[in-house]
């Protein structure tokens, strides 16, 4: 019979306690479960609740437990319903009666609700690591491949040429934006709801500031009916693994389209590719786009708990059961994406030479042209009109803006001379732009610098 049994004439159905069960889910967050249950045993002694006997004995099991655990060697029963039942059982079937005085001035509710805000706290510090990680690559291949033009892109049409660097930067910010709520779902679950008991609190004289401090917590929670119902730093976990997923995808999608035979940008390591079964000359892409798929399983995540959330009235109810699989899953599939990610971009080949070639073409000098009439005095509309008629001219004669003589650029304007040819160069015209935040290379170099600042920054964190 279950430990609740109490109450109940017949044993639970075998189905049911199956359906019911969440063993599988709680296993990953049983030494958080063991960590709550000797503070709540070390305080239970210290307020002359229990025997310090009583607690010795069941700090120690309970460490004896934990390192089963860690080992492989603790026997799992599947017939128990979660892991704190099964360590619970576990401990008094170790060491007796003490065992069974762990759970005073405690209920499942809150047990839970402390359980998974530490994994949650775990699974956020795992995250920034990875992100870590990553951003400190994207500053790497920045830093290396500083000098390299490539074509800058709206719409997925060639626009400007900007430096590859700064095409690597932009996602290093996007990256540290996650970063940032990552953090925010870190401190949002740093709270202890333990000693709410089931929703109502406990007429045992509990100390839950001395909890709080044991288990590494900020502060106690102040409602103890929200403290064991709350799941929305769940949720903002979730929400920060969808977004910096979001980032990875757009990532992971501009690296299948430089890869192709069509731009050529890069070449991914054999590490990161794969093979056909029936094509020999293919080299896929396949880690990068499974990386863009599995995007939607993070936002069902966050969708999942949304929804299971809704229409809960206070306080616990079992579909909470549910909040557990789906940020579990979210954490880890972000933070093997971002492993994936990091080693695509640290092993792939940047050629320089195509990304140079393509940032020329697509009249992507256009707007330095109609920058060139206008700094000689032309309004700037009257400039975007020429340089507009220049490119339907240049389209008509299959030629590209490089390719017009003096005579042709003055044809359209007297303002244009010979000087021209300058604000035609690809690099020249990524390189002269210099203001704060431009691709130029001198404003690229101080933003590697805030870069590198923030990254350590957040590396002493």
């Amino acid at each position: 019979m279950a430990l609740w049994g109490g109450r109940f004439e017949k044993g639970v159905d075998a189905f049911t306690q199956e359906f019911g069960a969440s063993l599988e889910d709680d296993k990953a967050m049983a030494q958080e479960d063991i960590k709550g249950s000797r503070a709540h045993a070390k305080m239970l002694a210290k307020q002359g609740i229990i025997s310090n006997d009583d607690a010795a004995a069941i700090d120690a099991g309970l460490e004896k437990i934990s390192g089963q655990i860690a080992d492989g060697t603790f026997a799992w029963d599947v017939n128990d319903e979660d892991v704190h039942m099964a360590v619970e059982k576990a401990l008094t079937a170790d060491i007796g009666t003490p065992g069974a005085r762990l759970h005073t001035g405690r209920s499942r509710n809150d047990q839970v609700a402390t359980d998974i805000r530490l994994y949650a706290k775990r699974l956020c510090e795992e995250l920034l690591e990875g992100n870590v990680e990553l951003r400190r690559t994207l500053l790497s291949v920045a830093e290396k491949n500083l000098g390299v033009v490539m074509p800058g892109y709206t719409h997925l049409q060639h626009a400007q040429p900007v430096l590859f660097s700064h095409h690597m930067l932009a996602y290093f910010w996007m990256f540290s934006r996650d970063y940032t709520r990552l953090v925010a779902a870190r401190t949002a679950a740093d709270a202890n709801p333990l000693g709410s008991a089931a929703l109502a609190g406990t007429t045992y004289p509990l100390d839950r500031d001395y909890t709080t401090q044991l288990l590494g917590f900020d502060h106690a929670i102040s409602n103890s009916m929200d403290a064991v119902s709350d799941r929305d730093y769940l949720l903002d976990l979730d929400y920060a693994c969808a977004v910096s997923m979001m980032h990875l995808s757009r990532l992971c999608e501009e690296i299948v389209l430089w890869s192709s035979t069509e731009f050529g940008f890069i070449t991914l390591s054999d590490s990161y590719s794969t093979g056909s079964s029936i094509m020999p000359q293919k080299k896929n892409p396949d880690f990068a786009e499974l990386t863009r798929g599995k995007t939607g399983r993070v936002y069902g995540d966050l969708m999942a708990l949304l929804t299971t959330m809704k229409s809960l009235p206070l306080a616990y109810n079992k579909d909470l059961q549910e909040c557990k699989e789906g940020p579990a899953d979210a954490a880890k599939t972000l933070l093997d994406c971002m492993a994936i990610a990091s080693g695509m971009l640290e092993t792939m080949t940047v050629n320089a030479k195509t990304m140079l070639a393509q940032a020329g073409k697509g009249f992507t000098a256009a707007t330095d042209v109609a920058d060139y009439l206008a700094k000689k005095g032309m309004p700037f509309r009257e400039a975007h009109e020429v340089v507009g008629k220049l490119v339907l001219y240049c389209e008509k004669h299959g030629k590209g803006l490089e390719d017009l003589t003096a005579e042709e650029f003055q044809a359209s304007s007297p303002l244009f001379g010979d000087d021209i040819a300058q604000d035609l160069d690809p690099a020249g015209i990524a390189n002269a732009r210099v203001t704060y935040g431009g691709t130029g290379e001198a404003a690229v170099r101080v933003q590697l610098a805030e870069a590198k600042e923030r990254l350590a920054a957040d590396e002493g964190r």
